[in-house]
């Protein structure tokens, strides 16, 4: 029998968005993660598009966009380094091909990218005027022994998507997003479907109050393998901890194991 892994603990941070003010929000975030590390997390989670707020317009997108590497990133490693904790955000992303992607990047607490997402799916008008999308392999790397994975917003509305993942071997999947009040029921009941019948954890981050036309709905969660709400924000800002442990995981795929019937069903040989 394996050794048990410690139990990893992290932070959703529940903000407004304060958009196009990117020095600002560098500086939400330093603060951000400073209560996170405090709180004893490993991983900070912000909400989708967090850098520089999400319904801002292709013309403020386009100009606003940054690489993967650039000044953003440089920034976010020396907040996660400082604090000792690795932060997942979202930005604009410029792609070497001049497009851009609604994209989430997660940095290490040594400082390091570890993985960068673009967004697959696009939801409605205003993320089709804005973004380019990206079909993607599933992704995941190890952190602190656990493999995990991102998906953003609207992703994780496609079973597809969470199932790749899980197949891949992902415990966790983080979802940055900014999700609206009217959609309610991805939080409250989709998100632990998906973490129920891919038996792994789902740590979904979301905004909260106004941007523009939009108005968030909060209600920021983590989902267990079992399909159990383990922590849960309400509409107003807040940090939500959570700790993932290695006994819950365990136990869920033993009393259920989708995963292993369907990877059984389509390679027998395995």
């Amino acid at each position: 029998m394996t050794a048990m892994r410690a139990p990893l603990k992290l932070a959703l941070w529940q903000c407004a968005s304060a958009p196009q003010d990117v020095p600002g929000n560098l500086a939400r975030l330093e603060g951000a993660a400073r209560e996170a590390a405090n709180a004893g997390a490993q991983l900070l989670i912000c909400p989708e598009m967090f850098i520089t707020g999400y319904a801002i317009g292709a013309p403020a997108v386009q100009s606003l966009a940054q690489a993967a590497d650039g000044a953003w990133a440089e920034a976010v490693a020396g907040i996660a380094q400082r604090h000792q904790l690795a932060v997942v955000y979202g930005y604009p992303e410029r792609g070497a091909d001049t497009r851009v992607y609604n994209a989430a990047q997660w940095i290490d607490a040594s400082g390091q990218r570890r993985l960068n997402y673009r967004k697959a799916y696009l939801f409605g008008e205003l993320d089709r005027s804005q973004f380019a999308a990206e079909a993607q392999s599933a992704r995941s790397f190890d952190f602190h022994g656990w493999k995990v994975g991102m998906l953003i917003c609207y992703d994780v509305e496609f079973p597809e998507a969470t199932r790749a993942l899980a197949i891949a071997g992902a415990d966790l999947i983080v979802v940055p997003t900014a999700n609206m009040a009217d959609y309610d029921f991805v939080a409250r009941s989709l998100v632990p479907v998906r973490a129920y019948e891919n038996q792994l954890f789902v740590a979904y981050a979301n905004f909260t109050g106004p941007e523009g036309s939009l108005r968030y709905g909060g209600l920021s969660v983590v989902a267990g393998p079992d399909g159990a709400t383990l922590a849960q924000a309400g509409r107003d800002e807040a940090l939500v901890i959570a700790t993932l442990d290695e006994e819950r995981l365990r136990a869920a795929r033993l009393a259920a194991q989708h995963v292993r019937d369907l990877t059984a069903l389509h390679n027998p040989a395995t």
